[in-house]
């Protein structure tokens, strides 16, 4: 059916529950009442500054749930983050949600499933938005009202539309100073491959969508979101299990 649409029309498919969520590699994702589920289809086309970038797509849909919470009036402090290359985090401390994105090239056009998982009232398995919220009240002194989900899902997906529109006008240089305002990586020294791996520095992302890091003897190269994985804890990326 995916294929059959009019390109200009979209498509959504949103769950309550999952009992089959998938990750990154073999990773799975639980998927319990209370976290905000959905696939989103879009079209783009291969000849425009997204369709010679598709890598962008999963960091604009994970910077989307970010600024759709912090853009709420008043909620512009609840400390959610994006961490490379595709998963939403409480401060640096604790995922809370991430991104899964397919894509098929048909014609002049790639047909993108986007796949996005978050926690909104679930405190398990790790913790959710409204215990930011509920977190942020007692420390503040403040009275910011719950979150439901499906409002979540539509301010995301509104957010996402706003942000390809930006990226197709202006490319990368037209989102990134909103990515990299909650980003967690500015200057994050880690090591590659393994805690004996070489020493670099994160610089940012280069105009594919790729990590960019500087090495100890002055080269700056790239790493590719395919393949890799950025283990928070260990201050490592390493390759991600097949």
């Amino acid at each position: 059916m995916m294929f059959e649409m009019p390109q200009e029309m979209g498509l959504i498919a949103i769950a309550v529950h999952q009992t089959q969520g998938k990750g990154r590699g073999r990773n799975a994702w639980l998927s319990p009442v209370g976290c905000a589920l959905s696939t989103v289809l879009v079209s783009i086309p291969l000849r425009s500054q997204l369709g010679q970038r598709i890598p962008f797509v999963q960091h604009l849909m994970s910077l989307a749930v970010v600024e759709a919470v912090r853009s709420i009036p008043g909620y512009q402090d609840i400390n959610l983050r994006v961490k490379w290359p595709n998963d939403i985090y409480y401060s640096d401390l604790m995922k809370l949600g991430g991104v899964l994105v397919n894509s098929t090239l048909m014609g002049e056009a790639f047909h993108i499933l986007i796949g996005c998982g978050f926690n909104v009232t679930n405190s398990n398995p790790t913790i959710c938005i409204n215990d930011l919220i509920t977190e942020y009240n007692k420390q503040h002194g403040a009275e910011l009202k719950p979150l439901r989900a499906d409002y979540l899902i539509a301010r995301s997906v509104t957010v996402l539309e706003k942000l390809i529109d930006t990226f197709q006008d202006e490319g990368p240089n037209g989102v990134l100073p909103l990515y990299y305002k909650y980003w967690l990586h500015s200057a994050q020294q880690v090591r590659l491959g393994s805690a004996e791996g070489p020493k670099v520095w994160i610089v940012g992302l280069d105009d594919s969508g790729f990590l960019l890091v500087h090495q100890e003897n002055g080269e700056v190269v790239t790493v590719h979101p395919d393949g890799n994985s950025f283990d928070m804890l260990g201050n490592l990326i390493i390759p991600k299990q097949p």
